[in-house]
């Protein structure tokens, strides 16, 4: 499996159905039981997320939100640059990474062109200005100095007019691979915050589940945002001034402005404004979609916070855990099968008034062309695997391989097993990469009795960090279709943005990372015995 994920000779769900064929043909498992591998927790919290997500998306709410967001920040290279960033990376969090990718490029792509274009006018207009008093200047040596060979005024302008022409697309070019590339690394590190914002956020959890069962839910919707929230914003800092030295340079009083507004400036400000006014007010489709998506994740905050009680704990969870996330992900997207589009309306035929039923927020249609299936299967293959080394002693194999590691300081074998899951997620699939090494990671963990979130965790952020190749995940392959972008560009940026990913990812692990999830203990819930029943 492993061999077919990385080469996808075979597509990657296909792959991921092999368990089903191969554990009861080898005695492995029954085949009830690697079936009920596919569709658990983690997978119906999947899918909630993505309902809520395909709503946002079919509205246009994620379009609004974007606009509104960049016509506060200006459009200053700079300031566009995190306006762009900043917008990505939150869209992230809740819808795909590709759709919120290719959402933004384009918008991005329209101011740059805008801007260039004002600029290109404005040289022009300069250029014609200066013209006449050139040829005034050029009369006036002549008169002074007649042996001096004058410069006729037409290739004086046209050699400056060129000039200016080069340097102006030399400059917008740069600032086009800036953009193209910011807001699609920014989608990548907008995806690690929050539970449902990329898969290998969900396979953890399904794997701590499945590995850990009596783990007592320490990986939910509020404690990985707690964890993984501040260090997106720091990973998007650091992002974002090295992108801006790569592209913008280190001239913070051009690129920022300092509060000056020219032409350029105002007619690009001009395009985001029309595109913004062209949605119209916000309908109730939209205003309905923004509230329950609203209501569903204070739910998930508030369900089992870790500081207090949560209202699942007080209400349901007394003595099992019957409500988790997935449940309130599930219930939730359920409304935007049942609230309608628009009010009812009332239409007069014949003398008679008609009620005609408005339809609703989402209709299956929608959900079975946008959802994507094979994601399911993918994470349904990854738990089967898992339980399948569990069950047939692989795993046990593996963690008394991996024993010598105890002699190593914890903080090196984290940051050793980062470098090594960001630099194989380059050219494989980040859901690929987290289900294959995830069961090797919890394994060495029990041998070495480190506590498994420890390394865990910071290897399931850096297989986000995919940031080198076009081919390396769908944001990047986007931007560089949109870009101008080379593969050398992005691997410039990329490799240091990895190394960014790999420090602060370690360094937010042994800092809030260690109080949150206690990580200098081995905890007892991973004090498991991997024998064959």
């Amino acid at each position: 499996m492993a061999l077919y994920w990385c080469t996808e000779c075979i597509p990657l769900a296909v792959t991921a159905l092999l368990p089903v064929i191969l554990f009861p043909m080898m005695g492995i498992m029954e085949s009830g039981e690697v079936c009920v591998q596919y569709l658990k927790d983690s997978n119906m919290l999947f899918i909630g997320g993505l309902l809520v997500a395909i709503a946002v998306e079919h509205w246009n709410l994620h379009k609004r939100i974007a606009l509104r967001v960049l016509l506060i920040v200006g459009v200053k290279p700079a300031l566009l640059m995190m306006g762009f960033m900043g917008t990505t990376a939150f869209l992230s969090m809740w819808i795909s990474n590709t759709a919120s990718t290719a959402m933004m490029l384009p918008i991005a792509q329209a101011v740059l062109n805008q801007l260039s274009r004002t600029e290109e006018a404005q040289d022009r207009e300069q250029q014609e200005a200066a013209g006449v008093d050139n040829e005034a200047f050029h009369m006036g040596d002549m008169k002074e100095s007649p042996t001096k060979e004058p410069v006729g005024d037409e290739e004086w302008g046209s050699a400056t007019m060129e000039e200016r022409r080069l340097r102006r697309e030399q400059k917008y070019l740069k600032l086009t691979k800036g953009m193209s590339l910011s807001v699609c690394y920014a989608a990548s590190i907008g995806g690690t915050a929050t539970l449902t914002g990329t898969t290998p956020n969900l396979i953890l959890k399904g794997q701590v589940d499945e590995l850990f069962p009596k783990n007592g839910g320490i990986i939910n919707f509020a404690s990985w945002f707690g964890f993984s929230f501040p260090n997106m914003l720091l990973m998007l800092v650091l992002s974002w001034f090295w992108l801006q030295f790569m592209f913008l340079g280190l001239n913070f009083k051009k690129t920022f402005g300092c509060g000056s507004k020219n032409k350029a400036d105002k007619e690009a400000y001009q395009v985001m404004k029309n595109e913004y006014k062209s949605l119209g007010t916000i309908s109730f489709a939209e205003g309905s979609v923004l509230v329950i998506f609203v209501l569903l994740v204070v739910l998930w905050f508030t369900r089992e916070p870790g500081f207090m009680p949560g209202w699942a704990t007080v209400l349901f969870n007394q003595d099992q855990t019957f409500v988790t996330d997935g449940t309130v992900a599930i219930f939730m997207s359920t409304l935007f099968f049942l609230f309608p589009a628009r009010l009812p309306s009332c239409s007069r035929g014949n003398g008679q008034e008609n009620w005609k039923a408005p339809p609703t927020l989402l209709n299956w249609d929608v959900v079975h062309e946008k959802m994507p299936w094979n994601i399911i299967l993918l994470l349904g293959g990854g738990f089967a695997l898992a339980r399948g080394s569990e069950t047939s002693g692989l795993s046990q194999w593996l963690g008394d391989s991996l024993s010598p590691l105890k002699e190593i300081p914890p903080f090196a074998i984290s940051l050793l097993l980062c470098m090594l899951v960001g630099t194989f997620t380059e050219c494989s699939s980040n859901t690929a990469t987290t289900t294959l090494f995830l069961p090797i990671l919890a394994s060495m963990a029990t041998a070495i009795e480190l506590h498994p979130l420890y390394v865990m965790l910071p290897c399931t952020i850096c297989a986000s960090l995919a940031f080198m190749l076009p081919v390396a995940t769908p944001p990047n392959a986007i931007a560089f279709s949109y870009g101008n972008l080379k593969v050398m560009d992005m691997a410039k940026a990329g490799l240091m943005l990895n190394v960014i990913g790999v420090l602060s990812i370690n360094f937010a692990i042994n800092t809030w990372g260690m109080a949150m999830f206690k990580l200098n203990s081995f905890p007892q819930w991973a004090n498991v015995t991997h024998t064959k029943p």
